[in-house]
Order: C-alpha cells, then sequence, then structure tokens
C-alpha cells in the first residue's frame, strides 16, 4: 500500500521494536514483560481493524461526501453576496446568516482537513490546499497552524506545557467575558497572532503569509462593496466581523471542553499513545448543526480523530463504533459528555480549570 499515513507506519513500527525488546523488558521486569508487550499491541490491534475499514471504503466516503459539503459552502457565497445587498430585513438577515455557516465551515472544518493533508495523498496539493484554507481562507499562518496542531497538539496531546490546550486560556478574563463575549474578537485576534507567528521566519514566508491573508479579507470586503452594494467602508468591516464571529462562541467552547479537565501528563513520562488519546480526549453527542459546520471530527467523533488524525470527518464516523466498541471491550475509557454539561462544568469550575494550572494526575508514569 503506497503512503502508509505516518500513524499506521508509527503503530507498526512500535510493535516491531516491542517485539524485539521483549528479552531485556522482561528481564528488566522480573518477568512482567510480556503483559507490557500485550499493552502496547493494543494500538497496533485497534489500528488494523480502522485500517480494514479504510480499505473497504470508497472514494465518496473517505474524501468525496467532506469535500461536497465544503463545495456547498462555496456555492453559498454568490447567493449570500446578493441577499447581502437587499433592502428587505428579512432577506438581509438571510444571507448574514447564510454567509456566516458557509464561512465557518470553510474556515473550520476547511482548515481543519487541510492542517491534516485530508484532501489529497499528493504533499504538493497538500499544501496548496493548507495555504487555501488556513491563510487565504482562515486568515491564519499555516505553516503556524500545521505546527501547532499536527506537531503540537496531536503529538502531545495533554502533555503538560506541550499539547495541553494552554493556547486556550486566558487567565486574566472573568468566566462570563472569556466563555461568551471574548470570543466574537476572534476575527480580530486571528490575524494578529499569525504576525506574532511569523517572527524569525524567513522574509519569503512572511511575504506569502501576509499577502494570502490579506488576499482572502480584502477579497471579501471588496465584494461586499461592488456586489452587495455596502455604501461605507465601515459598514463592510462590520458585516466582516459579525459574519467571522458567528460561530465563535461555540468554537472556542469544543476546543476547550475536549481536553481541559481531563486527566494531564508529565512530558518526561507519558502513558502509551492508545492511554494518552482515550484518557485525554472527549466527544460531545450528536449535534447536527454542529456536526456540519465544525465537522464530526471535531464534535462527535473528536476521540477517533485523536487516535486516527489522517482520516476524514467522514470516516471518523464510519469508524467510530469499531473504536468504541474496541476500546469497551479492552475495559479503556471513551469519553462522553453533553455540550450543556460541559458548559455546566467549565462555568462552575472556571478557576480551577482555567485559570490555575492543571494538576497532574494518577495517569502520569502510565506505561
Amino acid at each position: 500500500m503506497q503512503n502508509v499515513p505516518e500513524e499506521w507506519r508509527e503503530g507498526r513500527d512500535e510493535t516491531v521494536a516491542k517485539r524485539r525488546g521483549d528479552r531485556s523488558s522482561e528481564e528488566k521486569n522480573g518477568g512482567a514483560g510480556g503483559g507490557e508487550v500485550e499493552k502496547e499491541s493494543l494500538m497496533m490491534e485497534l489500528t488494523r481493524l480502522v485500517q480494514k475499514t479504510v480499505k473497504e471504503s470508497s472514494w465518496w466516503e473517505r474524501r468525496g461526501i467532506d469535500c461536497s459539503i465544503l463545495a456547498a459552502a462555496f456555492l453559498c457565497l454568490p447567493p449570500a453576496f446578493l441577499l447581502l445587498g437587499s433592502s428587505q430585513l428579512l432577506w438581509f438577515a438571510a444571507g448574514m446568516l447564510l454567509m456566516g455557516v458557509a464561512h465557518a465551515v470553510i474556515t473550520i472544518k476547511g482548515t481543519h482537513l487541510a492542517s491534516h493533508g485530508a484532501f489529497s495523498e499528493s504533499q504538493a496539493w497538500g499544501k496548496f490546499w493548507a495555504v487555501f484554507f488556513i491563510e487565504i481562507c482562515g486568515s491564519f499562518s499555516a505553516r503556524a497552524g500545521v505546527q501547532g496542531h499536527i506537531k503540537m497538539h496531536h503529538a502531545h496531546t495533554n502533555v503538560i506545557g506541550l499539547g495541553d490546550s494552554s493556547v486556550w486560556k486566558v487567565p486574566s478574563l472573568p468566566c462570563t467575558v472569556y466563555l461568551f463575549i471574548a470570543p466574537l474578537a476572534l476575527p480580530i485576534i486571528t490575524p494578529l497572532v499569525a504576525l506574532a507567528h511569523l517572527r524569525g521566519h524567513s522574509l519569503g514566508l512572511v511575504a506569502q503569509t501576509i499577502l494570502m491573508v490579506t488576499l482572502g479579507l480584502y477579497s471579501q470586503y471588496w465584494l461586499l462593496i461592488h456586489v452587495s452594494g455596502f455604501l461605507s467602508p465601515l459598514s463592510a468591516l462590520l458585516c466582516m466581523l459579525v459574519c467571522r464571529a458567528m460561530f465563535s462562541v461555540p468554537y472556542i467552547h469544543v476546543n476547550i471542553f475536549q481536553h481541559i479537565g481531563l486527566p494531564m501528563f508529565s512530558p518526561t513520562s507519558r502513558p502509551k499513545r492508545v492511554y494518552q488519546m482515550t484518557h485525554g480526549v472527549l466527544n460531545l453527542p450528536r449535534n447536527f448543526l454542529l456536526d456540519w459546520i465544525f465537522g464530526h471530527s471535531l464534535i462527535n467523533c473528536h476521540v477517533e480523530h485523536h487516535l486516527f488524525p489522517f482520516l476524514s470527518d467522514n470516516m471518523c464516523l464510519k469508524v467510530k463504533p469499531v473504536v468504541s466498541k474496541y476500546l469497551t471491550e479492552k475495559k479503556l475509557p471513551y469519553q462522553e459528555d453533553s455540550y450543556l454539561s460541559r458548559l455546566q462544568l467549565f462555568f462552575n469550575k472556571y478557576q480551577e480549570l482555567m485559570v490555575f494550572a492543571p494538576p497532574i494526575t494518577e495517569l502520569v508514569g502510565v506505561q
């Protein structure tokens, strides 16, 4: 099989390494090596089950459905710009809603899939889509986005100081402000943070990112002026802010609900991958609106996504029964909770979870 995903290679290589080390492991642990090898083979066993499902799936299931959802979002943009030019309040509101939904699908679902290279097996096309979705559509640095999300958050999920979601914490803000007001400023904060991430990089990369981000922002502004007929720059900019901030509150909520408050791990002594992901990741229940706007991998299949981040949203949903059944059979946690339950938890324990450093749990050191 060509272009074997890194996670499959990782599981295969880990299994080979552990087989080679069986004898030394047993000697070191006084005969307990057999149990250790059994634990460490869980990820590879689960990988084989998931790989089998992926191989049996069509291109439509693996990539087509998600590409179609994104294509539909782009097709919603022309009528949205036209509706925003209406003098009727109802049609104008419909245009605003349509624009906000389309923008959220493109900049949340699209950028997330692009950061994982889920659109194509080709590295060149993968880089193209990352720049298009993350920089032009999402107003952020593709390099920083991939580095922070793939190489830090996924590689070091809930590891203190590395992938512990601390980027989402703003301890100086009161609970209500952080949860319901501050997220509305994300459209303004995002490009500024992108600029901050460019420090120390080559002039070419800095110029490319600034050009792509500017292109995306100016394109929407130009269309609002010349297609929607906005009479003043201020009104066009205000419309852009409202559309881009429409789903920023649940976006922040989802990012903190699924990791913060769960077990944390020491960077020097962390559990094996299957333990790290099953203890440090949580699924939210199916939600029609957020499932399609954010994608299954960010809502009801986040555990599956962290175990197999190369899968598309639809494939995460397809392997969900396989993963949940396997983890249950092996008596590993498969964590799920409702949106309202997590919101209540964070509202009641904001100081403990978001202001003070989360405690290291008893899972630290599990091998």
